[in-house]
């Protein structure tokens, strides 16, 4: 079956929120991270290297204890999400993969997988996962 017009249109949205996010989260993570919890929605969950992290407050706490680092995005790939319950809104996936290097610390390479829930004009992310990937 091929694509239909709304679903291209939303694709390309898709497209060009995951970049213009992806830009906006790295820059506050590395450069303004008091400002990250922003981001999140106040019901977001992260897990990070298997820790769980639920609520702002929580999130806030996890990400000012990390030391300063450095990212470095290699690829990124988004897709839309089925309609959500707000016509007005519109949810994506995003993933990316890249390499990060915190102070006093060797570069590692990472995934992270965003779901991004647009409110109003701005995302904000529902759900985020990060895995460092290590060699066995």
């Amino acid at each position: 079956m091929a694509p239909t017009e709304d679903h291209k249109a939303k694709v390309e949205q898709a497209c060009q929120a995951a970049e213009e996010f992806s830009k906006l989260y790295y820059e506050h993570f590395d450069k303004k991270r008091h400002l990250i919890r922003k981001l999140y929605l106040d019901t977001s969950a992260v897990v990070w290297n298997g820790n769980v992290c639920n609520g702002g407050e929580a999130i806030s706490n996890h990400f000012d204890a990390l030391p300063a680092s450095e990212h470095t995005i290699n690829s990124l790939d988004t897709q839309p999400l089925i309609e959500p319950l707000n016509p007005n809104e519109m949810a994506i996936a995003v993933s990316v993969f890249g390499t990060v290097k915190y102070q006093n610390n060797k570069n590692k390479a990472f995934t992270q997988n965003f779901t991004l829930s647009s409110q109003g004009t701005v995302w904000k992310i529902v759900s985020d996962v990060l895995r460092f990937l290590e060699k066995p």
